[in-house]
């Protein structure tokens, strides 16, 4: 079987393989997309709750975890979520705001990936699924040699847009890491980010039954502050402010919420002794928190009783425990469930303006494989338009 020639070789067709792929094929390349599963762009099917909340307007460099924070600027810069946008708009996809800056398809996430596609057809861009790769090299005029079902392919350039190991059952691995470490780059530790955290032993029989119930809190860890709902699961706690500061937190270290956000604790206990100094504390925080919660919270933390018998001392208590409540969690729920992959390519060894490896001319990383991951809301895709936009330019300058 002849070797398949082409400009660039893409690995992976998810949100920043194929943004690099109608990008650079826009231009006139011949490129080829290999992703390894029965179909591209698995991650945006699922996203959203299948609407796919492509893009956030409110994306800065402040949003993504990264070891050097200055490398996102320069894509982040160049490819804005307006220009994302105006592609949206352009193929007639209705969206909405969810939340502040959180933008979101009206239908399905299906839209966001035909657009996609769609795009890559018209530049003539090739997409080949189930098409995992073997063997990957360079030749001696250093052409990327990859072994896959098409038997060998031939690229000048690779970009390498594999992401990184969360949801495995969507087709994730460690097939990137593996591939830079083969060309002599280093790959920073990797951990689950955007994840629910597990509780153990005692911590968790305190909050046995809660699973199902969601409150407003403000998640505080290592400096880092999230206001957003908290759910309790069977196994520990989920919801938008903690997968937010999951990404801050590493076993052993402290996490607070403020079960209260937005409210004076002290001042509402007093209000509550003063005008209804006969209710008793499990009444009134059902009122203020979830009953189930409130109730629980008076059986192990805060004795009830009515409220005219708690002395000055026992309110500031009471009210620091509100706003600074302790959360022990032992672990997380690991990939299967993490949105991102914390860690990565490290990115002091890739440019930051085409993403091209500084060690081996022709080589470039986008995406999740690299030590970049944003906060929840849309910042992952937007990197992902972002990184893949400008890599996509950079293969044909």
């Amino acid at each position: 079987m002849s070797a398949v020639e082409v400009d660039v070789a893409i690995v992976g067709g998810g949100a920043a393989g194929l943004m690099c792929a109608m990008t650079a094929a826009g231009r006139g390349l011949r490129v080829l997309v290999l992703e390894g599963a029965n179909r591209v762009g698995k991650k945006i099917l699922m996203s959203g709750g299948g609407r796919c909340n492509f893009t956030n307007t409110g994306t800065s460099p402040e949003q993504y975890l990264c070891a050097n924070p200055h490398f996102v600027k320069s894509a982040l810069a160049r490819y804005t979520p307006w220009h994302f946008l105006e592609l949206v708009e352009r193929h007639g996809i209705a969206w909405h705001e969810k939340e502040a800056g959180q933008l979101f398809c009206d239908e399905s996430s299906k839209l966001v990936v035909r657009m996609l596609l769609d795009e890559c057809a018209r530049a003539g861009a090739r997409i080949e699924t189930q098409a995992a790769i073997g063997r990957v090299g360079r030749d001696d005029a250093g052409r990327f040699e990859l072994d896959c079902r098409l038997g060998r392919v031939r690229a000048a350039r690779l970009v390498v847009a594999s992401g990184g190991l969360s949801i495995p059952s969507l087709g994730a691995s460690g097939f990137g890491y593996a591939l830079a470490a083969g060309f002599g780059h280093a790959v920073l530790p990797t951990r689950p980010g955007l994840v629910p955290l597990t509780l153990s032993g005692r911590h968790l029989e305190r909050l046995d039954g809660l699973a199902g119930v969601s409150l407003p809190v403000e998640a505080r860890c290592n400096g880092r502050a999230f206001a957003s709902a908290l759910l309790f699961t069977h196994r520990g706690v989920s919801g938008p402010a903690i997968l937010q500061i999951s990404s801050y937190w590493h076993p052993g270290d402290d996490l607070r919420l403020d079960l209260l956000p937005g409210r004076d604790a002290h001042a509402l206990l007093q209000a509550w002794q003063r005008e209804r100094p006969a209710a008793e504390l499990r009444t009134l925080l059902a009122e203020a928190l979830p009953r189930r919660f409130a109730q629980r919270l008076t059986e192990r933390w805060l004795p009830s009783r009515p409220m005219r018998q708690y002395a000055p001392p026992e309110l500031r208590r009471m009210a620091a425990l509100l706003q600074d409540w302790p959360l022990v969690a032992s672990g997380t729920e690991g990939y299967r469930t993490a949105e991102v992959t914390l860690g990565g390519v490290d990115t002091a060894e890739v440019s930051s303006a085409t993403f091209e490896s500084r060690k081996v001319p022709g080589l470039h990383f986008v995406g999740e494989v690299l030590d970049v991951a944003g906060w929840l809301g849309g910042y992952n895709f937007q990197w992902a338009w972002a990184s893949g936009h400008a890599a996509g330019e950079a293969v044909a300058s």
